[in-house]
């Protein structure tokens, strides 16, 4: 191998290693800056590996909330809909061409533990909602609503059918519900978590025995997703459980598993039966 070779290959490794490092070092949003800006454009090649492997457990809420959005555009305009367990109205913008009303409990604050701030943000302001009660009775009359949507909220409702339930009574005929909970989850919003999730069995089964058609179950995420979004979170459970920050070697090493992840993630064949984020359901009331 001659000295040009040689200068070329120690120069390639060089720039693999750095942006090995930046993947590891910066959080997603500095490498998408980079990116936008050109720098690391002379670099395409390892940019793109390196954004996309940057990004591998990380969609769990974004991916939601586009099926979310998508949803609710194809709510006609004019019709009312009701925000089941709205929190602090994040979809409310996205519902301008409905008649809104929000609903909640009104009891959760923020997150209240180191924990729950892994999960949760640390002020929630419910009392915004325009309807403050318990989601199983909520003071409307029957048929009240063209269409409900209900995200995230199951897992904190200690019997989520009665939910449904009351979602059949307060929707009109052929009006739809648009509903999202966790497949699996940790443990966030406590002392109001219930459950870890639901499988798309238990929408079947509860959504049709209280008069509703199921017109679509789709999965958010799949097996090697969920394990990435686990694996991301070591630094903070070593940070509460061990009072000890991880150093940069476990960091390597979380970072060339993350990349293992990736790969098998884009070869997946339905791993999202076994295990993913959440279902996304959409059904209609006979």
């Amino acid at each position: 191998m001659n000295i040009k070779n040689k200068s070329s290959n120690i120069i390639f490794y060089i720039k693999k290693s750095v942006f090995y490092i930046l993947s590891i070092l910066l959080p997603v949003d500095s490498l998408e800056v980079l990116k936008k800006q050109g720098i690391v454009s002379s670099l395409r090649h390892f940019r793109d590996k390196i954004i996309l492997v940057n990004w591998v457990g990380l969609l769990n809420y974004r991916t939601r909330d586009l099926w979310v959005q998508a949803k609710l555009k194809e709510i006609p305009c004019g019709q009312t809909i009701l925000d089941a367990g709205a929190g602090i109205e994040m979809y409310k913008n996205s519902c301008s061409h409905l008649r809104y009303t929000s609903q909640d409990f009104g009891e959760f604050t923020g997150a209240m533990t180191e924990r729950d701030k892994m999960t949760t943000d640390v002020s929630f302001n419910t009392k915004i909602c325009d309807i403050i009660s318990d989601i199983t009775k909520i003071p409307v009359k029957d048929g009240s609503f063209d269409a409900i949507l209900c995200t995230e909220v199951f897992e904190h409702i200690p019997e989520p059918a009665l939910a449904i339930k009351e979602f059949s009574r307060i929707l009109q005929k052929g009006g739809r519900v648009i509903l999202t909970a966790p497949f699996c989850s940790l443990t966030h919003q406590s002392p109001f978590y219930f459950a870890n999730g639901y499988s798309k069995y238990w929408y079947e089964k509860i959504l049709s025995e209280n008069g509703f058609e199921v017109k679509e179950i789709s999965y958010n995420g799949n097996f090697f997703e969920y394990m990435a979004q686990e694996l991301r979170r070591i630094p903070d459970i070593n940070k509460i459980y061990l009072s000890k920050k991880v150093g940069i070697f476990t960091k390597i090493q979380i970072y060339f598993l993350l990349r293992r992840l990736y790969r098998l993630s884009i070869q997946d064949k339905k791993s999202h039966e076994l295990l993913c984020f959440g279902l996304e359901v959409v059904a209609v009331k006979k």
